[in-house]
């Protein structure tokens, strides 16, 4: 919240921040008259009186709008310049998910939370964590016969993910892992020595990359996640299935963070615990 500022030094404020909007964007006083409509005497005024003086509502917007940027700004009550529309467009955004292992998007997300901590509901096993075998698998029918190009063109990316210097926090849903390790529902079909690869593969990394990686197993039952990425403090990815909804404004990314801490509290399974139950699973997967 800002502290309450007097008139004078409003003025002040106002003034400093008109000046800088107009060499920042090359406009003279002439210029800033023609296209707000007001005289040139009044902008001459607001640019170089030392007195308390302030314009109307009419003539501040005005101002704004000619600058690109917010009234709130100028009057010294907000610190960020840009309009409330620029604001919405940066903080919220929808993009395209491809139907791929590590598409361009993701990888960049990754790459700029370097160093964070990336919180991760999957929507299925997480790409980064499974065997080749189960990349050929799932990816089979959605990139033909590039599965193979395509798997080794993100392989390198999926090494990057791992190795690199963040810390991973992975909340999934205990069922899911389940319906795998039994070849139900959406992994029907899947063979058993491909399943037990895989789970003792999982097993293997918790093991190694704890505590870099966590993997926490929460009810469903009880508690519930859409999938979300939360790569560090700035940026927030609702996973929509054809779109991305990517989030940077503050408090939607904490609150987002929130749920994902919700998710960790209430886990049946925690980080510790999770080799241990995955060897409990691989005695499913016959």
């Amino acid at each position: 919240m800002l502290n309450k500022i007097d008139k004078r030094r409003r003025a002040h404020l106002f003034r400093s921040r008109l000046l800088r909007a107009m060499e920042q964007t090359g406009t003279s006083q002439s210029a800033l008259a023609r296209r707000t409509g007001v005289d040139r005497s009044t902008i001459s005024q607001l640019t170089t009186d030392d007195g308390a003086r302030l314009p109307n509502a009419h003539i501040a917007a005005s101002c704004a709008s000619a600058l690109g940027v917010s009234a709130d700004w100028l009057l010294g009550l907000s610190e960020r310049p840009e309009s409330a529309a620029d604001l919405l467009s940066t903080s919220l955004s929808l993009t395209a998910a491809p139907r791929a292992l590590v598409d361009e998007q993701i990888f960049g997300w990754h790459q700029e939370a370097a160093g964070y901590k990336i919180r991760h509901v999957p929507a299925g096993l997480p790409d980064m964590l499974k065997t080749r075998a189960i990349l050929e698998w799932e990816y089979a029918p959605h990139l033909g016969r590039t599965t193979e190009q395509a798997i080794n063109a993100s392989q390198d990316r999926l090494d990057w993910m791992r190795n690199s210097a963040s810390d991973y926090e992975i909340a999934f849903p205990l069922h899911e892992l389940h319906s795998f390790a039994s070849g139900e529902g959406y992994y029907n079909g899947l063979s058993p020595g491909l399943r037990r690869s895989q789970l003792d593969h999982l097993r293997s990394l918790t093991e190694q990359l704890y505590p870099r990686l966590r993997l926490y197993l929460f009810d469903a039952r009880r508690v519930y996640s859409a999938p979300v990425t939360i790569f560090g403090p700035r940026l927030a990815v609702i996973y929509l299935g054809r779109n991305y909804v990517s989030f940077r404004d503050t408090e939607r990314v904490q609150a987002i963070t929130t749920h994902f801490d919700h998710l960790v509290r209430e886990a049946t399974v925690g980080a510790r615990s999770t080799t241990a139950h995955l060897s409990e699973l691989t005695a499913l997967a016959q």
